[in-house]
């Protein structure tokens, strides 16, 4: 963990820019996800047939700013699945990290997934000097795939209260 207080240096000092904008059509993807410490197959297009997601990338497992941010993306989850969202952390790490993660940190709440160095180009969150590693960016992704809400900024604080409102104000206005 000698890598650690670098990765937290530049995490403080790197500035984020979310690249996919809302209206953006979001790539989808096959990873392995972990949820309560069991690992899966998981697909955004399989997320999506369930309703909007939450996507959100974390630079790394068990770093301050990633453990504080997953825990408050754990307390508010009862929140988005009243709304019909399903939250999905992304991380370039290894899935045996993640899976003590999703019961760590997450608590068993939510499932976290292995972003791998092309889904974090692809959805443009690379963070700069740091390969394989993404900056802290949040995506809501309505079910026809497009991107209706981006935030990007290494705090974490603002990342799940701003998604959570995106969520309950696309569900608003998309009633039946």
């Amino acid at each position: 963990m000698r890598a650690l207080p670098f990765l937290i240096a530049l995490l403080a000092a790197a500035p984020a820019m979310a690249a996919l904008a809302p209206g953006a059509k979001a790539p989808d993807f096959n990873t392995q996800g972990a949820l309560a410490g069991k690992a899966f197959n998981v697909s955004l297009s399989g997320l999506l047939k369930k309703g909007p997601v939450v996507l959100y990338f974390f630079p790394a497992a068990f770093t301050p700013g990633c453990t504080a941010e997953a825990h408050e993306f754990a307390e508010q989850t009862a929140n988005f699945k009243k709304a019909g969202a399903t939250v999905l952390g992304m991380a370039g790490d290894k899935i045996e990290d993640l899976q003590r993660f999703s019961v760590e940190e997450c608590r068993n709440k939510f499932a976290v997934a292995v972003a791998n160095p092309a889904m974090v180009k692809s959805y443009d969150v690379v963070l700069p000097n740091y390969a394989g590693r993404s900056t802290r960016t949040s995506y809501v992704i309505a079910p026809n795939g497009q991107v209706i809400y981006a935030y990007s900024s290494m705090d974490y604080r603002n990342h799940v209260a701003n998604t959570l409102k995106a969520v309950q104000d696309w569900k608003s206005s998309h009633k039946k």
